[in-house]
């Protein structure tokens, strides 16, 4: 058995805990879901789940440090540009992954989700791969569905995970560039939407009986904060979850964002049009859409540029 090179022990004090360590400075430690994660040296076989975990690796340029993914083409979410940046790299399972799929090629690291990967109680979990030496690191959006004492979701919420996996793989230098890119970007945005009405945005991502949509929790309330709008369901205390049409409809949507599932959106458009409460809306009466793919709509590196795409849909003249 490969020798660990990791420890997780609750006895670190998180006042340790740091993403500004330099790769010459292992072990590094990081928060994941409240716990302490030690690497003595930067993973080398590691396995990564969904599409948007591994466009942050992407970002981050670790695709030397991957063996394979999980999770992309069962849910049909690859495109032209992520397929490029994936090159050879296997996918080990299409949908959710199994510990045989991920022990088939020896890994010493993954990085997945509480829903995206991971199930609380499945079969894969830190505590079941700890058995065979994995480490998993959990995305922080996450976190809430095992501890629902977590802070709302912000930008920073996706700026820490790249922060934590910068400090993982020794390439601090690269998380921190692309970090402040994404500050600058936002920061432009704020700017010019500061003075702007705070426009009413309501996430549609599918449902007929029961949308699915963006609670408190959930990367999308953060997003269109950051473009100048409010989450008109950000007080519902969860990340994704189902809502009542008739809560949708009282809260009077001046803009919906539609996940696109291949079709730019237009199966969700014409379900809202035919609806008898959500035709009656400001957002569907004025037409005011914006299609986002998966990617753009959960924590990446497509976020940033899902802001700005919002920003120009709510304030045409903003940018």
């Amino acid at each position: 058995m490969r020798v660990p090179f990791f420890v997780l022990t609750g006895a670190i004090s998180f006042a340790a805990l740091t993403s500004t360590i330099r790769a010459s400075d292992y072990p590094v430690t990081v928060e994941s879901c409240g716990r302490p994660l030690t690497f003595e040296e930067a993973p080398q076989r590691a396995v990564v789940h969904d599409l948007n975990m591994s466009e942050i690796m992407f970002a981050l340029e670790l695709q030397p440090h991957m063996v394979g993914l999980t999770g992309i083409t069962g849910w049909y979410k690859t495109t032209p540009d992520f397929d490029k940046a994936r090159g050879d790299l296997p996918e080990l399972a299409p949908k959710h992954p199994t510990v045989e799929n991920l022990l088939s090629v020896d890994p010493d690291f993954f990085f997945a989700g509480w829903y995206y990967g991971m199930k609380p109680g499945g079969e894969v979990t830190p505590e079941t791969l700890a058995a065979f030496d994995i480490p998993v690191y959990v995305l922080t959006e996450s976190c809430v569905h095992l501890e629902k004492n977590r802070p709302d979701v912000t930008l920073e919420t996706l700026y820490g995970d790249v922060r934590n996996i910068g400090a993982i793989f020794g390439v601090e230098e690269k998380a921190d560039a692309l970090i402040t890119e994404w500050k600058a970007r936002v920061a432009d945005i704020e700017a010019a939407t500061s003075a702007r009405e705070t426009l009413r945005v309501f996430l549609y991502d599918s449902g007929d009986d029961k949308p699915f949509t963006a609670g408190r929790f959930a990367m999308p309330t953060a997003l269109i904060e950051a473009a100048g709008g409010i989450n008109i369901m950000q007080d519902v205390d969860t990340s994704w979850g189902r809502v009542g049409w008739e809560s949708v409809g009282e809260r009077n949507p001046e803009f919906i964002i539609l996940l696109d599932y291949g079709d730019g959106g237009q199966d969700l458009i014409n379900f809202l049009e035919a609806h008898p409460l959500m035709s009656e809306t400001d957002a569907v009466k004025h037409r005011r859409y914006l299609p986002l793919k998966y990617g753009e709509i959960t924590p990446g590196p497509a976020n940033i540029h899902a802001i700005e795409k919002l920003t120009r849909a709510l304030y045409p003249d903003a940018l």
